[in-house]
């Protein structure tokens, strides 16, 4: 199966090597990349020399008999390669978020459905192990109906979103597109229930200041002593080489929103980019009348806490894979479409309404409203 890969990084490098994993025949036959003299090198040391580069995608998708294609470019340009693809009808894996403006998310809605491709979204969280296991839980009425959630993301990463080049906003759309992309996206998948307005809030309360703009960690006269100096690591984090507290520094580091479902359950999810080592946290509780189930990727543990009787029921996830396992699904489930045996599990629809999820929180961020989560060009708000 030949692969076309439109933006080879890192994060798409290790989706590829997921599907080659899975099946050997899987190969990449492709590559449209600005940093091609760089991949071609890095490819020739690992013996793969057959890979042809092209300066666009069109070049690619005209030249090429592909089986299938994969995004992995940044943010701002899934959309616009994404409506490239579809155009062909060949199978397509494209990075989250698939848009980072309304306008593009119209446009490849549009695409989409003038299209007969299949599409995975980069969504694993949804079919990870421990997910699945709490989707079962549910799903077998031991907790009744969810008539609440509570999810949260304390995120003990953060340099990527402030010391390299996430954070330029105008690249990204934001952390809501960045993180709460994939939680949203679970989150819907376990509750089944359709959303229909969002409200939200930002703060930018850390990762501020007034060094200069452009200043690096390795320049800076306090990199010495900054807890987010990465001058003199050795684990890898060197790389996110701007400093975290110039004037250009962007991104929000904490963000909130809550959604009203279709049925009147509301959701509340809270994101933040400043917890560290045991303060890391990422789950939900989801609450029925009968029990609560809650879990946590991290830790992976799953607890059942039944309301009526003095039982508590555990599970242990602990040893995940890419992703919490996720990954290992995306990219067989991406063979299963190159090869017409299967259909999509993270299929378009689900990356269109998270997507409109999360701008629609930013918007509320920005505009103190509420927001409808209808397909319509014509925004409507509700002041709060």
């Amino acid at each position: 199966m030949k692969l076309g890969v439109i933006g080879y990084g890192s994060r798409i490098s290790y989706v590829i090597s997921e599907m080659i994993h899975q099946d050997a025949r899987c190969q990449i036959a492709a590559i449209v990349d600005v940093r091609k003299d760089e991949i071609r090198t890095a490819l020739a040391e690992q013996g793969n020399t057959d890979v042809r580069f092209y300066d666009t995608a069109e070049a690619m998708l005209e030249s090429e008999a592909l089986d299938g294609v994969v995004i992995g470019t940044r943010c701002s340009l899934h959309t616009e390669m994404a409506i490239k693809v579809l155009a062909t009808g060949l199978p397509l894996y494209v990075e989250k978020p698939v848009s980072t403006t309304m306008e593009d998310l119209y446009r490849l809605k549009d695409a989409y459905e003038a299209s007969h491709s299949k599409v995975i979204v980069s969504f694993p969280l949804r079919n990870s192990e421990i997910v699945k296991q709490v989707k079962e839980i549910i799903n077998s009425g031991k907790i009744g109906t969810v008539e609440h959630v509570q999810a949260v993301n304390n995120v003990p990463y953060g340099n990527v979103y402030y010391q390299n080049w996430y954070r330029d906003e105008e690249e990204t759309g934001g952390l809501f597109l960045q993180k709460a992309t994939h939680d949203l996206d679970y989150l819907n998948d376990v509750i089944k229930l359709k959303p229909v307005s969002i409200c939200a809030m930002t703060s930018k309360q850390i990762f501020k200041g007034t060094k200069p703009a452009g200043l690096k960690c390795k320049e800076c006269e306090e990199n010495r002593t900054c807890a987010e100096s990465t001058a003199f690591k050795t684990d890898g984090t060197e790389m996110w080489e701007y400093c975290a507290f110039a004037e250009d520094t962007g991104n929000e580091d904490s963000g909130s929103c809550i959604v009203r479902y279709e049925s009147g359950m509301h959701l509340t999810y809270s994101q933040n980019f400043f917890a560290r080592r045991g303060a890391q946290a990422r789950g939900a509780r989801f609450l029925g009348y009968k029990g609560t189930v809650e879990f946590d990727f991290y830790t992976g543990i799953v607890k059942v806490h039944m309301h009526h009787t003095p039982r508590v029921e555990t599970y242990d996830f602990s040893l995940g894979g890419g992703h919490f396992g996720g990954d290992t699904d995306l990219a067989k489930n991406f063979i299963e479409l190159m090869q017409g045996t299967a259909e999509s599990r993270y299929p378009l629809e689900d990356g269109l309404l998270s997507a409109l999820m999360c701008l629609k929180a930013r918007e509320s961020a920005t505009t103190d409203t509420f927001q409808s989560l209808e397909w319509s060009r014509v925004r409507e708000v509700v002041h709060i």
